[in-house]
């Protein structure tokens, strides 16, 4: 369908002309549109240095300059779009924190989605928790504990709306990319009743999984819905994690019965609520982990792209591209290679990033948080190779 010259082009109702984009809004297009040779989109995984920043003080990283100046990251160049859930459910009310059990080190602390996470004592940031146990234990607990807090129409959801429309609108019009996150299907599963017993209740209580599914498909696709009223999306970002070192934790099976028939459902739905009936909507999933054996599953029900592509976990995104070339792809730097020395870096990065540029539909990032082994010096060679590699 040709674009309708009669209407605005304000990023909602029709494209913004190139010109009319900013520089970093260009290489972002590039990129989705997957342009051979175009130079690579700069950005870093995240806040993915957050926990870095303290150790790069000490070692003398200057404090007036801003990270984008001194790291040579373009300028953010998204609209986002939440109400959706993305790493955590979207509950309204949040269960109250409480302290379950003290374990002298540790303690044993309920979260604010029902779970309980076994922490340090005190120091609940920079280590992965330990989840112990999940609200959902069956179809009681389900109605009485979660299903109230799921309102997709709830106004602390909504609260900031107006704000969000006005400025997402000014953005749009600079050639930004419209992008709405939203927590995944199996995220939503496993944050509910936890990975393992996901797995006892897919063959005891298949029931419950297709009727908290079906929840997810309603708020979803309301978020979304609502959204959509005000903004063309350029792109549908599900945060999954649906894998693990050696492969998905789920089977391609329980994939295709528990998750494809509803994100088939909220896609379809959002590309046909398309304000500009041209634009392609990418459809993404997050995931870490070994995320190649899923990437044909996710395919058959129309998605386009996949992070961040973790390397010790067995992803190589340069065969990976190879394997799958229409794919979308960032990430794939692996964050432990940072910590080495820079000829290990080097060697690295000029075997990655001279292949993916000359495919196209790629930018690199780490492939997740820049551990603490990485020195402010070898980050710094690290971005400065990337922007020589990169254009």
């Amino acid at each position: 369908m040709a674009p309708d010259d009669t209407l605005p082009a304000d990023g909602i109702h029709r494209m913004v002309p190139r010109d009319r984009m900013t520089k970093s809004a260009q290489r972002l297009r590039d990129y989705y549109e997957f342009k051979p040779g175009a130079p690579f989109y700069s950005c870093e995984f995240a806040n993915g240095y957050f926990f870095t920043m303290e150790r790069w003080k000490n070692e003398g990283m200057p404090q007036d300059v801003p990270l984008a100046e001194l790291f040579g990251f373009d300028e953010p160049s998204w609209v986002q779009l939440w109400g959706a859930g993305w790493g955590s459910l979207p509950l309204d009310p949040h269960f109250d924190e409480e302290l379950i059990e003290d374990r002298g080190e540790h303690e044993v602390i309920r979260d604010g989605l029902g779970r309980h996470v076994l922490y340090f004592k005190g120091n609940h940031d920079g280590y992965m928790p330990e989840y112990i146990d999940h609200p959902v234990k069956d179809q009681k607990s389900w109605e009485e504990l979660l299903l109230p807090r799921l309102n997709p129409n709830s106004a602390e959801i909504w609260k900031d709306h107006d704000a969000t429309v006005a400025a997402g609108k000014r953005d749009a019009a600079k050639g930004f990319v419209v992008m709405q996150r939203a927590v995944g299907g199996y995220m939503w599963l496993r944050s509910l009743v936890g990975p393992v017993e996901l797995l006892y209740m897919v063959h005891d209580n298949p029931k419950l999984i297709h009727t908290m599914m079906e929840t997810w498909t309603r708020f979803v696709d309301f978020v979304v819905a609502k959204n959509q009223q005000h903004f063309t999306l350029d792109s549908l970002f599900f945060g999954e994690d649906i894998c693990y070192n050696h492969g998905p934790l789920i089977s391609p099976d329980m994939i295709r019965e528990f998750l494809l028939p509803y994100y088939q459902q909220v896609v379809d739905n959002a590309r046909q609520r398309q304000i500009d009936k041209t634009r392609h909507m990418v459809f993404q999933i997050d995931t870490d982990g070994l995320a190649t054996p899923t990437i044909p599953i996710y395919q058959t029900v129309g998605m386009d792209e996949m992070s961040p592509f973790e390397v010790a976990s067995g992803c190589d995104v340069v065969e990976i591209g190879r394997q799958f070339p229409t794919l979308l792809m960032n990430g794939g730097i692996d964050k432990r290679i940072m910590g080495h020395s820079k000829a290990a870096i080097d060697e690295h990065l000029e075997r990655i990033l001279p292949a993916m540029r000359r495919r196209g539909g790629y930018y690199p990032t780490c492939d997740h948080g820049v551990p603490l082994t990485v020195s402010y010096e070898n980050y710094l060679h690290y971005r400065k190779r990337c922007l020589e590699l990169g254009g």
